[in-house]
């Protein structure tokens, strides 16, 4: 994993900073110098390396983590105090402090391990009956920021959403997105070209429109190598993010990571009317069906609804009721019937 240049500096500085304490102790005990600095470096390598095995340990795992060591440790220091100790056995045993204070470590160091372990399989709203708040900031989900991908940005239609007030809250572009739409943009590919040079027209759109919080997120959140969904879905959980896609797959796998998405697809699906049988509308008819006196026309929505008996009707606006609808791969297949005159 590429680590960037800040946690270098630090790492360098608290190297630094160990070999020096560790010399100053061993000079302290009247030791050799080099023996001191030589066993800071040590201690500060065993944190390095820890350093790096828990990488993907993220702040909220830790906060996580420390929540759980502590409901654990409570719990431990409440079945020692219930006076199971005072029993006649460890009173007249020999070695009965001695079993006592094994038994305790026992305790303390099972419900400590179960404490942490089970906090972090868990999510905020299981803290919920501990910190009342944290289910409010998870019902509030406005109040998250939301995490923009390539896809969404070409789609173009952001703005228009965002205006009528069904989205909210801060919208954050990481920069490997602006560097694959730069890319794009910088293609031998015509249609790539296209694509590129759109989705950074539409970043100035986002960012010039009133009461939108567009920021640019600088952390690469992986190495270059790693694909961009990938990068995507780790930088949503390191910023408790909700993803704003139309990629039906990556779809799948930011909720198979447990993030909150939104898919402009599944949005666009909800809007579908619901239509039933007996259904009435008023439809244009656009052009001829499959059979010789079908007609075809279709919803705002791009909903196609075939008419029968309506060829003569072709150009027209005609009154329709439902009559059958067809589940098809495509979608639904909607027939419908002129309506009949009063």
């Amino acid at each position: 994993m590429k680590t960037s240049w800040p946690i270098r500096l630090v790492r360098a500085l608290f190297f630094a900073f160990s070999v020096f304490i560790g010399m100053a102790i061993a000079v302290g005990l009247q030791q050799e110098a080099w023996v001191g600095a030589v066993s800071g470096a040590a201690f500060m390598g065993l944190l390095m390396l820890l350093d790096a095995v828990l990488a993907h340990f993220t702040l909220r795992d830790f906060s996580h983590a420390t929540l759980g060591l502590a409901v654990g440790l409570f719990c431990a220091w409440l079945i020692t105090r219930v006076g199971v100790f005072q029993l006649a056995y460890f009173q007249n045993h020999t070695d009965g402090e001695t079993i006592q204070n094994v038994v305790e470590v026992c305790i303390y160091g099972t419900l400590a391990f179960f404490g942490v372990t089970f906090a972090l399989r868990s999510d905020r709203d299981q803290f919920a009956f501990l910190i009342p708040y944290v289910r409010f900031r998870r019902d509030g989900s406005e109040g998250e920021p939301m995490l923009l991908d390539t896809n969404v940005i070409i789609d173009g239609r952001l703005p228009g959403v965002f205006a009528t007030g069904f989205l909210s809250g801060a919208m954050v572009v990481p920069r490997f997105v602006l560097d694959e739409l730069q890319r794009l943009s910088d293609s031998a590919e015509p249609t790539k070209v296209m694509r590129g040079k759109r989705g950074l027209e539409l970043m100035e759109k986002l960012r010039a429109t009133p009461g939108m919080s567009v920021s640019i997120h600088e952390d690469a959140a992986g190495g270059t190598d790693t694909p961009v969904d990938t990068r995507l879905v780790t930088l949503a959980r390191e910023l408790n993010a909700r993803l704003l896609t139309n990629d039906d797959n990556l779809v799948k796998v930011a909720r198979l990571r447990g993030i909150t998405v939104l898919s402009f697809h599944e949005l666009a699906e909800a809007l579908h009317p619901e239509l039933s049988v007996g259904d009435e509308l008023r439809l244009p008819l656009t052009k001829p069906g499959k059979d010789k006196n079908q007609a075809v026309g279709y919803l705002p929505d791009g909903t196609m609804i075939v008419v029968n008996n309506a060829a003569p009707q072709i150009g027209q606006t005609v009154d329709v009721v439902v009559s059958g609808t067809l589940p098809t791969s495509a979608g639904r297949l909607i027939f419908a019937e002129i309506k009949a005159a009063a």
